[in-house]
């Protein structure tokens, strides 16, 4: 549970954000507080959840700190934010993993890699490592095909059931229920909202950030990383079916659609996550957290990382230097996979959970 003081206070400011109401343009959180006259626990944790973090409202509100009244929306939702993911962590001994998550997440992934390079020269020996490799199945020479399947498939069906288990509990420790959370068009209007990124254009004028200025960078550079992630697991998706169905062994030519959407991807998560890493580094810190920034560049420079190495191999994967990249880069996989149920990968969950009970409300026109 969140503490008593930080919902104390993220009451406060929803309450005088509902007597003066100056920022119900801004975002999908305005909206949803009109509906409400008094706040619970519950209402707070789906209004954290649903603050998209554009700041619009800091930079507008009168009430803003040095103000008496000290109204600082941002900074409030995004530390009740980080007690929720925490909260909500599945297994519950794991909650740890949230505080100090930037300097965990490079620990888990220099690990993982240093794992993945040393299992590759155990198991093939150097001169199978620094070989160079042609024609299809190149990559299991280096890597045995059952090192990649196997890890990453127990990974990935252990990170789906997590999340799976966290969104459910989220849901309905905010009040709702399960017709709601399977209604069609609930979750059609959120994945509209998602694929639009709706909720990051400050009511039209852009977000306020990194300073005080609109500006629709952020939402670009957004827009770059999740249609970059998703392009990424096409073609990871397609591989598969490449490597299991049809029985086509990795590497695949360049103008496969395995290769083009992954270099896409990767070219559009380097961009993304370069850019928020850059606005991060600039960015005003009073309407933020610092307890949130080791973990989002944590996230980004995973990402970042994932997507370099990638492409690297691309590049090099008719050369010598293929079997030490392809060892680097499932190692950072591999991390970024470890971590994700751990960091801020979480709030796409919650925030898509929110959208869901935010389209329901906006439909019925109250709670």
């Amino acid at each position: 549970m969140p503490s008593t003081d930080l919902l104390k206070e993220a009451e406060r400011v929803m309450t005088i954000c509902n007597a003066c109401r100056y920022c119900e343009g801004f975002c999908a959180v305005y909206p949803a507080m009109e509906l409400r006259r008094t706040f619970s626990e519950q209402d707070l944790k789906y209004l954290a959840n649903l603050c998209h973090n554009c700041r619009g409202c800091y930079y507008a509100c009168q009430y803003a700190p040095p103000h008496e009244f000290a109204v600082n929306v941002s900074k409030t939702f995004a530390e009740l934010r980080l007690e929720i993911y925490s909260n909500f962590t599945w297994p519950g001994f794991l909650a740890g993993m949230f505080r100090r998550n930037g300097l965990l997440v490079s620990m888990i992934t220099t690990l993982s890699v240093a794992v993945v390079v040393l299992l590759a020269f155990v198991l093939q020996g150097p001169a199978v490592v620094f070989s160079t490799h042609l024609g299809e199945n190149a990559f299991y020479k280096v890597i045995p095909y059952w090192f990649i399947v196997i890890p990453f498939s127990a990974l990935a069906i252990y990170v789906f059931i997590n999340l799976l288990i966290g969104s459910i509990n989220f849901w309905y420790e905010t009040g709702g229920q399960l017709s709601e959370l399977i209604d069609l068009r609930a979750n059609s209007q959120a994945i509209k909202d998602v694929l639009q990124l709706k909720y990051l254009d400050g009511g039209g004028h852009g977000c306020n950030y990194p300073d005080d200025r609109f500006s629709m960078v952020r939402r670009w550079l957004h827009h770059c990383v999740f249609y970059g992630f998703l392009l990424c697991f096409a073609s990871t998706t397609i591989a598969a079916i490449y490597d299991h169905f049809l029985h086509r062994g990795a590497p695949y030519p360049f103008w496969s659609w395995p290769v083009m959407l992954g270099t896409v991807g990767g070219l559009a998560l380097l961009v993304g996550t370069g850019g928020l890493l850059y606005l991060k580094w600039q960015m005003d810190t009073v309407p933020a957290t610092a307890r949130a920034f080791g973990m989002d560049v944590g996230f980004l420079a995973l990402l970042f990382f994932a997507s370099l190495t990638g492409l690297l191999l691309l590049i090099l994967r008719e050369t010598p230097a293929m079997g030490t990249l392809l060892a680097v880069h499932l190692g950072v996989v591999a991390g970024l996979f470890i971590t994700m149920p751990y960091g801020k990968f979480v709030h796409a969950v919650y925030c898509y959970a929110a959208l869901v009970r935010n389209a329901v409300e906006q439909s019925r026109g109250g709670s």
